[in-house]
């Protein structure tokens, strides 16, 4: 089975290059052994998308906001190891924990 490739695609006119590449340093150490390859798709019109082999997992304009690392680590992770803990990512402050 090949591994999967990610795409971050950001708007160029927003200047959301840094988030794009944050995010894609995030998902690369989480998913290190998992992802083949996370590339950054320049977009604009404020775009902020996150693509797994094609499929959106994030879309900024579908959501009305930016992802959390920790629920964006969590929709890449049910698709590609389902079985794996995230650790501390995969708690939820609505649990009746305190976010960190």
């Amino acid at each position: 089975m090949r591994s999967p490739r990610l795409e971050i695609e950001y708007c160029i006119q927003c200047r959301w290059l840094l988030r794009a590449a944050w995010t894609a340093q995030e998902m690369l150490t989480t998913f290190d052994d998992e992802l083949k390859e996370v590339a950054l798709v320049p977009g604009k019109g404020g775009v902020f998308e996150v693509r797994l082999d094609g499929e959106t997992v994030w879309s900024r304009k579908a959501e009305g906001r930016f992802p959390e690392a920790p629920e964006l680590k969590q929709r890449i992770r049910d698709r590609i190891a389902p079985g794996r803990s995230l650790g501390h990512s995969d708690s939820k402050p609505d649990e009746g924990q305190q976010p960190s």
